[in-house]
């Protein structure tokens, strides 16, 4: 795949964060459920220890605990510094300060860590990457995908999003992506184009409001659902 470890920033969020940014309701945690660039985030190894079904798929897990826990203590502080940096652009409600974000991170991850090995024997922890994905049609009720889409709206291409979307369309039959901010904290410039071109193909589309906000402003998700 040429993915290289060093080129990433691993960064992982708890399952009270996916409960909020996707609006996740008790009936969505019965569904059969695929996380897609779900990187060291808890939220398989919690779904899994209450008996629901996860499947995660991230080009990190190719690589093994070891290297993750290393690249995660190489960059930790840098991204902390970088968040304190730049505070004014985030939310400090229910995340305090820069200290207690990394806490909640470190904690998400090393959850992660533990549950990696085990996950990856039983088939929950996949290497794969957008838009192509090794998931047979409709194996999957819902598709989650947090902080890749439009996130790099400034390195992925509009085609490259219409391509994931639509390849995560075919493996689920309702998708729901967060935030809709890309870097920079500005709504995507990707997302109207988007939107257009998969309601031109007969996608049904909502914008929601989500009962989440760190990033000022990323409180919204998109859901999509096959005609």
């Amino acid at each position: 795949m040429g993915f290289k470890l060093e080129e990433v920033i691993p960064w992982g969020r708890s399952l009270d964060e996916y409960i909020r940014m996707f609006d996740l309701q008790p009936d969505d945690f019965k569904r059969t459920i695929l996380d897609c660039g779900g990187g060291p985030a808890s939220f398989n190894a919690e779904m899994t220890r209450q008996g629901y079904s996860v499947v995660s798929c991230d080009p990190i897990y190719q690589f093994r605990t070891t290297q993750i826990r290393q690249r995660i203590q190489e960059v930790y502080q840098t991204v902390i510094e970088g968040t304190s940096a730049n505070r004014e652009n985030y939310v400090w409600q229910a995340i305090p300060s820069p200290e207690q974000l990394g806490q909640i991170r470190l904690e998400a991850m090393q959850q992660f860590l533990e549950d990696l090995p085990r996950g990856k024997q039983q088939g929950r922890y996949i290497t794969a990457e957008l838009p192509v994905l090794p998931f047979g049609t409709n194996q999957f009720d819902l598709a989650l995908c947090s902080h890749l889409l439009f996130t790099y709206s400034d390195l992925l291409s509009e085609d490259f999003h219409l391509a994931a979307i639509l390849e995560l369309c075919r493996i689920a039959s309702e998708v729901r992506i967060f935030p809709l901010l890309n870097l920079s904290g500005e709504r995507s410039p990707l997302l109207s184009p988007i939107v257009n071109r998969l309601e031109t193909q007969g996608y049904h589309l909502a914008i929601q409001q989500v009962p989440y906000e760190f990033q000022k402003g990323g409180n919204q998700m998109l859901q999509v659902r096959k005609s």
